[in-house]
């Protein structure tokens, strides 16, 4: 879409696009790239709480990666700027039988009820979507929701230049440098797997709160 990115700073914005199934981002399904690093062993942990860890999904839209994590026994808060993609997410967890907390919120207002709350965070399809100008304020927010060493999972989309959107055009670059001051990079690169549309496009970092 070669939109400005002024809209994307709007809930009606993204609740039209639902509403109107112009969800182009939509798989149906959860993100190959999570469900892949999962099946390799990949894993958040709860240090010495003795409980399964808490994990985090900004912009989780109808909640396919949400109920994925909480299938693999997290308990998973999912937010999203959209109303019309929170009940929807709430009524594919109810029909799973999953237990997920949707909360329709702007994200970058999380910190004040959700400070310190998780211990880990899975972003997908959430950096690309915000306006760009805001990148940096998102991911103090997510190491600002985040518990001391928790640890980010996060696959940025989609790896092109340009400046048109949404999804906005990243870097590996600029994920390095945006997340630096917060974070350090465990390991990145591509994506074990990725949707075929989306294959060389996208890339993997797990990084830890600093």
């Amino acid at each position: 879409m070669g939109l400005d990115s002024a809209p994307v700073r709007t809930s009606a914005f993204w609740d039209g696009l639902y509403a109107s199934r112009s969800d182009g981002w939509e798989l149906g399904h959860p993100a190959p790239p999570l469900a892949a690093w999962l099946s390799a062993g990949g894993a958040f942990s709860a240090p010495d709480s003795g409980e399964p860890a808490r994990v985090a999904v900004p912009g989780c839209g109808r909640g396919h990666d949400a109920r994925l994590l909480a299938r693999q026994g997290y308990r998973v808060s999912g937010f999203d700027f959209a109303e019309v993609a929170i009940a929807e997410a709430r009524a594919l967890a109810q029909a799973e039988g999953l237990t997920v907390s949707f909360e329709q919120r702007d994200i970058l207002t999380l910190e004040g009820d959700h400070r310190g709350s998780f211990d880990g965070v899975w972003e997908y399809t959430c950096f690309c979507a915000i306006d760009p100008a805001r990148r940096e304020e998102y991911v103090r927010l997510v190491h600002a929701i985040l518990k001391p060493g928790g640890r980010l999972l996060g696959c940025f989309y989609p790896l092109r230049e340009g400046t048109d959107g949404p999804p906005f055009p990243v870097s590996v670059a600029e994920i390095e440098v945006v997340l630096s001051p917060w974070f350090g990079i465990v390991e990145a690169g591509p994506p074990a797997d990725s949707a075929e549309r989306r294959r060389g496009l996208e890339w993997l970092v797990l990084a830890r709160r600093l």
